[in-house]
């Protein structure tokens, strides 16, 4: 009799309610899990186009550059498909899912921009620039940095995170370059890297992930700074670049 009434004070009711929650926690996960599957396929033919650009002379690199461009426009649409679907729910519930595509996104942008690549006809195209974290934005027609607003966004982690791969992805440019015959771009490539890298010792990181990768910059750079060495003993770049 006791245990009748006690069983009886526990509404099933609560159970029936959670599992709701749960069914409907684990569709908006399938469809986030599905339009992620969909942009991880166009974030890897864009890196399949970019990475043309290690065998590609820079003068010749104006087709690769178009292509890519053209692949990163359907990264866009997909992008706003997840901005639609992640804008129901509280951002931090499932940033964790979508964030590192989203870094690929930004990335596959900078390194575009870098090479030559515009995106808008109010940006003049030009090799070796850097976009800025608000440049990408509106590249990927997504806010950015959003603080007091709970919404799909870009934020600075991502930004940074993509900036960092920037630069790994420079520092094999800069060896493939030589290959190429083309002793100027690892000079270019030089300077932007440790501009670069002074901006990031400006920063006080704490993201611990950020925070380590941030500190493997320094190691690109004497990636890069062996390279131009090696030129400068060869007599192969100008000296008041060498100098630089």
């Amino acid at each position: 009799m006791t245990d009748t009434r006690a069983s009886e004070m526990v509404n099933p009711a609560i159970f029936e309610h959670l599992q709701t929650k749960i069914d409907e926690d684990s569709q908006a996960r399938e469809e986030i899990r599905g339009i992620l599957q969909t942009l991880d396929r166009q974030s890897r033919t864009t890196q399949s186009i970019l990475s043309r650009a290690h065998s590609t002379p820079a003068a010749d690199l104006s087709p690769t550059i178009h292509a890519a461009e053209e692949s990163i426009r359907g990264q866009v649409e997909t992008i706003a498909q997840l901005s639609t679907v992640a804008s129901k729910y509280p951002y931090y519930r499932y940033n964790g899912m979508w964030s590192r595509d989203v870094q690929n996104t930004c990335f596959a942008i900078l390194l575009c921009g870098w090479l030559g690549g515009s995106f808008s006809s109010n940006s003049p195209a030009h090799a070796g620039r850097l976009l800025t974290i608000e440049e990408v934005g509106e590249v990927m027609k997504v806010p950015v940095n959003l603080k007091n607003e709970d919404a799909f966004h870009l934020s600075i982690e991502e930004y940074l995170q993509a900036l960092i791969s920037l630069i790994e992805e420079l520092a094999r440019l800069a060896v493939n370059s030589v290959t190429l015959g083309d002793y100027q771009r690892p000079m270019t490539i030089s300077q932007f890297v440790k501009d670069l890298h002074a901006g990031f010792q400006i920063l006080n990181l704490k993201n611990d992930s950020l925070r380590r990768r941030t500190d493997g910059i320094k190691y690109q750079l004497k990636k890069i700074e062996d390279v131009v060495y090696d030129l400068s003993l060869r007599n192969l770049v100008p000296p008041q670049q060498q100098k630089q």
